[in-house]
């Protein structure tokens, strides 16, 4: 068995630092170089950050999938190079002639029902382009890198499922950074994993005719887990890998002669699908074909069962 701590810590991250920043200081506080991450925050971007440690760092596959919840402030009228509010201003809704108000900017001229019915296109499977200022890797090298070496970059638009998307306020209108008259409104959405708030304000703003970016965001769950299972970064608290991940996948208890297998790479006689890890543990949220082999509270190794055999797949704790 590897020396360290191991586990997951669940973080509230502030805006300002990067994920990799949370990263850093997390290696630093926890002394360990093992630390990674199960989906990326922006700097700007506040919320549950997921960060495995140690041993645990190899089950972040099974995590960076799960679907994510956000809540988000739109503002129409205004477009950035990035998307958010980070990013240098494209456009802005300039004042235009209006039958009823010549100096009315133009998302002033939005009526609620023209925002709510364009609201509507976020539903459900869409086809989504992602934001050019990414970590997605074009030709071996980071979107975000491309840009910022003056590369005019657009990225292939990929399928994202947007499962939910509700209006928690607005639509409000305010004056932008720019001087212009814009339109905030609050969304709260769960999406799938890879999809990109920041384009959904995005592609709003380019369908309603006045651009529009993101000024604020907030990731409030991933999966099963919400803020209110996060520590703060000042402060982590190392979480059981076991305690973890029985709220993903299903728990097979096995016995020391079992265990000792799997940790030699061996086969275990196939069971029926297991159960949730205790009668009070919530049940898993992900199906899948794996599931976790525990032993006396320990996370022994992440199992499948394929031809009617079960074996390791990831083996955790080593004899």
């Amino acid at each position: 068995m590897s020396n360290g701590p191991s586990g997951f810590v669940l973080i509230d991250k502030p805006a300002g630092p990067t994920s990799h920043g949370v990263v850093a200081a997390l290696r630093r506080e926890l002394k360990t170089r093992k630390v990674g991450h199960a989906g990326t925050l922006d700097p700007m971007a506040t919320g549950l950050l997921i960060a495995g440690v140690g041993r645990a760092t190899r089950l972040l596959t099974y995590l960076v999938g799960l679907d994510k919840t956000y809540e988000a402030t739109i503002r129409l009228g205004e477009a950035t190079t990035t998307d958010d509010a980070e990013g240098e201003f494209l456009s802005a809704a300039a004042a235009a002639p209006a039958s009823d108000d010549a100096t009315a900017p133009d998302a002033f001229r939005l009526s609620d029902a023209q925002i709510l019915s364009a609201l509507e296109a976020f539903h459900g499977d869409i086809l989504q382009r992602p934001t050019a200022v990414s970590a997605i890797k074009v030709d071996g090298k980071r979107a975000y890198d491309r840009v910022r070496a003056g590369e005019d970059v657009e990225l292939a638009a990929r399928p994202v499922t947007i499962h939910e998307l509700e209006l928690v306020s607005g639509p409000t209108p305010t004056t932008g950074k720019s001087g212009a008259g814009v339109i905030d409104l609050s969304i709260r959405t769960r999406v799938s994993s890879g999809t990109y708030i920041r384009a959904i304000a995005r592609d709003l703003g380019a369908a309603l005719g006045v651009g529009g970016h993101l000024t604020s965001l907030k990731r409030s769950a991933v999966g099963p887990f919400t803020l209110d299972d996060a520590s703060e970064l000042a402060a982590p608290e190392l979480l059981d890998p076991l305690a973890v991940m029985s709220r993903v996948l299903p728990v097979r208890e096995v016995s020391e002669a079992e265990a000792a297998d799997l940790a030699q790479g061996r086969f275990l006689d196939p069971v029926e699908p297991p159960e949730p890890a205790s009668a009070s543990a919530p049940a898993p949220t992900r199906t899948s074909e794996f599931a976790l082999a525990a032993c006396d509270g320990r996370l022994i190794a992440v199992i499948t069962t394929r031809e009617g055999k079960t074996r390791p797949v990831i083996v955790l704790e080593a004899q």
